[in-house]
């Protein structure tokens, strides 16, 4: 039986064209990426639609959450799985999204190019025929969300963008991929070992929720700013294992009396501590004076996390258990 894949193209550098001004932008469409492999498909039955045509920064999370109903209905109209096509700025955050937004048994697979189709060896048309490989494949189904780069399969849990503008830009420090494409085949022999939670998108959007970041010397302007016009939630990009200046800890109390704030790390890779460091401004001091410890989730993930938990109404245990699982 003949696969069949709906290809949603949003924009970013894999659609994007010169600029008489100087630059690329968004100029591409989703037909014209999937004519650009259409000899390699063989026999996957590839269909495309543009949904937007944005660079990835200017992506908001309810345009994400139209993808998703969009893929929705695609995988009940019969699609064997969904490719998403956008750019490689919040790759990582659109598919994380989807994956919580989305449980659907066919493979849902975001993918991109670091290189313009109009530059010297664009990665989009091969990436691209790997996501779609992929999204044909019985291999991939049931994984969750995924994310296509450089030959290489990742889930949205995991996956980050760790350098500018390298072609093997994508990688997921804790876990490494859970597979890959060679010679057309797809290969998944790692999976999660739970599924990601559902949401339903909330009909008045997501909450607030700040990012903020926490770092040497930091003589707690935004904290203060934040106490005084408090958002719905907070997500404090730690350093190291989970650690800010000692002064902010007991702003950061303060701020976690009156609202959710999760403690991530700007490390990178790794997942906050809860019980090694005991010095004021640790994660034992700021766990203890109320924050919430986001386990191995970064930052950016840990903040759609919460935004989703508070639109759904959670309260402050099912908000830790969240973290906690």
């Amino acid at each position: 039986m003949t696969s069949k894949v709906q290809v949603f193209a949003l924009g970013g550098t894999i659609a994007m064209a010169p600029r008489r001004e100087g630059g690329v932008a968004p100029g591409l469409n989703g037909d014209d990426l999937v004519g650009a492999v259409a000899a390699w498909t063989g026999g996957i039955d590839v269909a495309a639609e543009t949904l937007f045509s944005l660079p990835s920064a200017s992506l908001t999370f309810a345009q994400v959450a139209q993808v998703a109903a969009r893929a929705r209905a695609a995988a009940d109209a019969g699609a064997s799985g969904i490719v998403v096509t956008q750019g490689t700025d919040t790759i990582e955050e659109t598919a994380f999204l989807l994956d919580l937004l989305l449980d659907l048994d066919a493979p849902v697979v975001v993918t991109g190019a670091m290189r313009a189709p109009s530059q010297a060896g664009p990665d989009g048309p091969a990436n691209l025929l790997a996501a779609i490989q992929t999204a044909a494949s019985d291999e991939a189904r049931g994984a969750g969300v995924l994310v296509v780069f450089n030959d290489e399969i990742h889930t949205a849990r995991f996956v980050a963008k760790r350098h500018t503008h390298k072609p093997s830009a994508f990688v997921s420090p804790l876990a490494g991929p859970i597979g890959w494409i060679a010679e057309g085949r797809v290969h998944v022999p790692l999976r999660p070992a739970r599924p990601a939670p559902t949401f339903a998108w909330p009909a008045a959007g997501l909450p607030e929720v700040v990012l903020l970041a926490g770092p040497p010397d930091d003589g707690g302007r935004l904290v203060r700013a934040l106490l005084a016009d408090p958002p719905a939630g907070v997500v404090l990009q730690a350093m190291g294992a989970g650690h800010t200046p000692r002064h902010l800890a007991p702003l950061l109390g303060d701020l976690a009396d009156r609202i959710p704030v999760v403690l991530a790390s700007r490390a990178g890779a790794g997942q906050t501590l809860r019980q090694t460091y005991g010095f004021d401004g640790s994660e034992i001091d700021l766990t203890r004076r109320g924050l919430i410890p986001a386990g191995m989730l970064d930052a950016p993930k840990a903040r759609i996390l919460l935004a989703l938990l508070l639109a759904d109404g959670a309260d402050r245990a099912r908000i830790v258990a969240a973290f906690d699982d």
